[in-house]
């Protein structure tokens, strides 16, 4: 009786997303059978812009309804944005967004004048998101490189930032050397951005400095010897300063090194800078990389590849659709 109230106090969510996001929705799926996948037809006219059809459009009329976005380039977001706009005017009873990875999100401040700050762009694009019968739409967002981003969106939207880290806690105690595991952070801004979640762990903090016309990677504070060394970030673009920090705590003593970071955005095919060559063991690279699959066509890529392992954020999202 208790499970059946329970069920009752939840809702059904019918779930649409992008052609990228097509295996993550599954896995959201498959984590509830409250969850009902939905599909849109996407296509382009002869010129190139889209040519789209919600499918079961009168169907999902007073229902709850979550679209599971990609923006993943440019090219992309406008099809997206077309489908995010035209759903919550279906008289639903509500909608929901799932990105889990924003993407402008580096790009959050101006440092001159003349400066763009896109992360700013981008929130105002999604806070003119129409509003449905439920209300203003709520837009989930995973790890977002600053937190005080929550304030570039408008009041017509309701932004939920969630983490991936309980994700990394749970793969940590996995581990036969979980009581040797230090927790890095590859600057004072990532430092700032995970510490509390991770205060269970040992510290060790790297910082940039400038030698000439060089920014080095040095080690700020904490000790890494003997130690199995975690480093976390919210993402990872090139890689080049994950690589420095690996190269930093192997040199002061760490057993091993591996990492995490919530996105794995490795344009131009940079994440082949981790992949191991044939003489090199876990001594001389990253002995795990952990990446959720916030960005689907790295997840494709990487697939079945060393040191790489995906954390899937499906459970957490089937989750966040319920609040």
């Amino acid at each position: 009786m208790e499970d059946s109230n329970l069920r009752q106090q939840k809702k059904q969510v019918f779930l649409f997303h992008c052609l990228e996001s097509e295996e993550l929705a599954r896995k959201v799926a498959a984590h509830s059978d409250l969850i009902n996948l939905q599909t849109i037809k996407w296509r382009s006219f002869n010129d190139g812009f889209p040519n789209l059809f919600i499918n079961n459009a009168q169907e999902i009329r007073g229902q709850h309804v979550a679209f599971l976005a990609s923006f993943s380039s440019p090219s992309v977001i406008f099809e997206q944005l077309s489908v995010i706009y035209a759903l919550p005017r279906l008289f639903i009873a509500s909608f929901t967004l799932v990105l889990p990875y924003f993407p402008t999100g580096s790009f959050e401040r101006m440092e001159e004048e003349g400066d763009v700050a896109t992360a700013f762009t981008m929130a105002r694009i999604l806070s003119n998101i129409p509003i449905s019968r439920g209300g203003p739409t709520s837009i989930v967002v995973y790890d977002i490189h600053a937190l005080q981003e929550r304030f570039y969106f408008g009041d017509q939207v309701l932004p939920l930032f969630e983490t991936g880290i309980p994700l990394l806690l749970h793969r940590l105690h996995q581990l036969p050397d979980f009581d040797k595991v230090v927790v890095a952070f590859p600057d004072d801004g990532a430092w700032k951005r995970f510490h509390k979640l991770l205060d269970n762990f040992p510290v060790v903090i790297c910082t940039k400095v400038r030698e000439e016309d060089k920014r080095i990677v040095r080690l700020k504070e904490g000790n890494p010897s003997g130690c199995h060394v975690v480093i976390v970030d919210d993402l990872v673009q090139s890689g080049g300063t994950l690589i420095e920090c690996q190269k930093v705590l192997a040199a002061h003593g760490a057993a091993k090194v591996s990492a995490y970071v919530t996105h794995g955005v490795f344009p131009k095919r940079s994440w082949e800078k981790f992949i191991p060559l044939n003489n090199e063991g876990s001594d001389k690279g990253f002995a795990h990389f952990w990446i959720t699959d916030s960005c689907p066509l790295t997840v494709k890529a990487i697939e079945g590849k060393s040191p790489f392992e995906i954390l899937s954020l499906a459970g957490s999202i089937a989750e966040a659709l319920q609040i």
